[in-house]
């Protein structure tokens, strides 16, 4: 077996190369998009994990990927234009659609199961800070910083893209925090432990939960460890 990956790497460089190391990232709850920017080693020493084990997970998993001959979409290689509108009709639409839902979801738990479960005030007020966080963000993206990229890739304007980079900056500060919520929720419902007297409702919503968790990390990634650090490199050379 060819080993590709080491625990040296940047968590971030792995994930954009084998997208699909997302899934064992996740099952040790690794974070590879606000925290991407670290060696893997770091973040196995940090929660005791078995590194060893870990990268060679990934790498067995990769060799699978190739020999089955299946690509996922490069997207360090596609362009911008291309990127932003993957990233606006697949993950925006997602939170656009789905945290009005678990706003209501996790007002009626609460309701019904508050008096017996202290933690969902907790989750309650958690989840309205992140829908109102992140509709703010997302507004932020496709009407400020999104056409200024596509902006640059038509025209190669210098400015434009310095403009750009600027705005970036801002950005992952908000992604850092919609990912501290969203760990923050994680801890609070013990990795969305149900209780033995979960309704349908208290069940969808953990359920939710965790998905936005999924598409966010996704959507962030995207974001911070292969859109911006392009744009940033190619603001470094003009």
């Amino acid at each position: 077996m060819e080993n590709i990956f080491s625990l040296n790497q940047k968590i971030g460089d792995i994930v954009v190369k084998f997208p699909r190391a997302m899934e064992i990232l996740k099952k040790y709850k690794i974070d590879f998009c606000c925290g991407g920017d670290r060696p893997l080693e770091e973040a196995v020493k940090e929660q005791n994990l078995n590194g060893q084990e870990i990268i060679t997970e990934i790498n067995e998993d990769y060799n699978k990927y190739v020999m089955e001959e299946i690509k996922d979409r490069d997207w360090s290689t596609e362009p911008y234009s291309k990127l932003i509108e993957y990233v606006v009709n697949t993950h925006h639409a997602y939170l656009n659609e789905t945290l009005p839902r678990l706003s209501e979801l996790t007002t009626k738990i609460l309701r019904v199961h508050g008096a017996n479960h202290s933690e969902l005030a907790k989750v309650h007020k958690l989840l309205h800070n992140l829908k109102m966080e992140m509709e703010q963000h997302l507004i932020k993206e496709e009407e400020s910083v999104f056409p200024l990229i596509v902006e640059y890739e038509t025209t190669g304007d210098k400015e434009t893209l310095k403009n750009a980079v600027e705005k970036i900056i801002e950005l992952e500060e908000e992604h850092e925090g919609a990912g501290s919520i969203l760990k923050e929720l994680r801890e609070i419902t013990k990795n969305y432990e149900l209780p033995q007297d979960a309704c349908n409702s208290y069940k969808m919503t953990y359920k939710l939960l965790e998905d936005v968790e999924d598409d966010t990390f996704r959507h962030i990634h995207l974001e911070n460890n292969i859109m911006f650090p392009r744009l940033i490199e190619e603001s470094k050379r003009i």
